[in-house]
């Protein structure tokens, strides 16, 4: 099983980087914000469906000090991003705005600070995260709401929290290009210890789901593969949905039947038919997953698991080889209840629902069978943003 930092350990780390680039000085503020894991409802958000992620434990951390002037320093030990590891870049004002650019993950802290509601001062700070990148655990989100979070423990506000979301799939759509729903961005703000969280994608509601039991496991595998398709491929399926919601006559796939779209086969390209197809069943199977979780019915959740994967493989297709096998690996484990690819798909990390007693198993018989090396997380529903006190400040 692999092991990640806890948020003690990593904002230590976050702690000594920024002692080291800016000599010796101690920062004044810090944040976290965590990752997330999807149990079901995959590719539903952005049509205005139900999703039910729970908070990780792994989590994106920003220290950092307020400074004089326009100009801001940001820098980041996160493994894996593109080069530079640290920019600057000049704060907005009535005559200039900010602009994407290179390095991508810097994209992510410029649209927060561009659509943050309060005024921004000058700052510099030092990124780290446990989140792995490009897993599915959203990692981008995460930084987005811990940047979101220190923004306003340097401000001393507090932002409404749906406000603070909102703001941060803003910073999503508009800096990094990419067109994504609601969850990541709420359940990295609303995260809630030993609850997993449904989401009415529409109306905003949510509705916490207890996640405690200590007889059963969440366990997130990361296959490490990525499959490069991911940003061209998403805004792709979200334009098929658009597509097919128009064609049915309805303001989304969120109000069309299994019996509406059947009827409307004939007048809807393959494709087109089968994304609709995704998302309609997926949306009721996130309502059924989360009654049943309720109700503590492990079974009829682990069978709504499956049954989301193939159809995010079948129909959506956003699975891959590894990833199917992964699924394929964990199901034919006696104690698991079920297993299914988990965030935007093309790779990354598979979710399972396993009985406690058998976790050690499961991860043998992946390790023993798996054609990769992947990584294993034993996962806990965890909070969502929040300051971190700095000791001795």
């Amino acid at each position: 099983m692999s092991s990640f930092e806890s948020t003690s350990e990593l904002l230590a780390r976050a702690l000594r980087e920024y002692e080291q680039q800016y000599g010796g000085e101690r920062p004044t503020h810090a944040a976290a914000a965590p990752g997330r894991v999807n149990l079901i409802g995959e590719h539903t958000d952005y049509n205005d469906g139900f999703v039910f992620p729970m908070a990780l434990p792994m989590v994106t951390i920003i220290v950092g000090s307020k400074v004089d002037g326009q100009s801001c320093d940001v820098a980041t030990i996160a493994e894996g991003v593109d080069m530079p590891h640290q920019i600057s870049f000049t704060l907005p004002t009535d005559d200039s705005s900010l602009q994407p650019g290179k390095p991508k993950w810097a994209n992510y802290v410029k649209g927060v600070v561009a659509f943050y509601e309060g005024k921004v001062p000058a700052f510099k700070c030092v990124i780290a995260t446990s989140v792995p990148l490009g897993g599915g655990l959203s990692s981008s989100a995460s930084l987005e709401v811990a940047m979101y979070t220190f923004l306003e423990s340097l401000c001393g506000e507090q932002t409404p929290l749906v406000d603070k979301a909102l703001a941060c799939q803003k910073a999503e759509h508009t800096f990094a290009n990419m067109p994504c729903g609601i969850m990541d961005q709420f359940i990295s703000v609303m995260g809630k210890e030993g609850h997993a969280l449904l989401l009415d994608c529409r109306s905003k509601e949510t509705r916490l789901v207890p996640l405690k039991d200590p007889d059963v496991v969440i366990l997130v595998t990361n296959s490490k593969v990525k499959h490069e398709l991911s940003s061209s491929e998403y805004p792709l399926r979200r334009k098929h949905c658009e597509e097919a919601a128009a064609l049915l006559g309805k303001p989304s796939l969120r109000d069309a039947t299994v019996e509406e779209l059947e009827g409307a086969s004939d007048k809807l390209d393959r494709v087109v038919y089968m994304r609709a197809k995704h998302v309609i069943t997926e949306i009721q199977r996130c309502e059924e997953a989360a009654l049943a979780l309720e109700n503590s019915d492990y079974v009829k959740f682990g069978q709504l698991m499956v049954a989301s994967h193939n159809s995010l493989r079948d129909d959506y297709e956003v699975s891959c080889s590894e990833i199917d096998q992964l699924v394929e690996l964990a199901t034919e484990v006696k104690g698991v209840y079920g297993s299914r690819i988990t965030g935007g798909g093309f790779g990354g990390c598979t979710v399972t629902l396993v009985k406690a007693n058998a976790v050690e198993e499961t991860i043998n018989h992946i390790k023993e069978q798996f054609s990769g090396s992947p990584s294993f997380y034993i996962c806990t529903a965890s909070d969502g943003a929040q300051k971190l006190i700095i000791e001795g400040n």
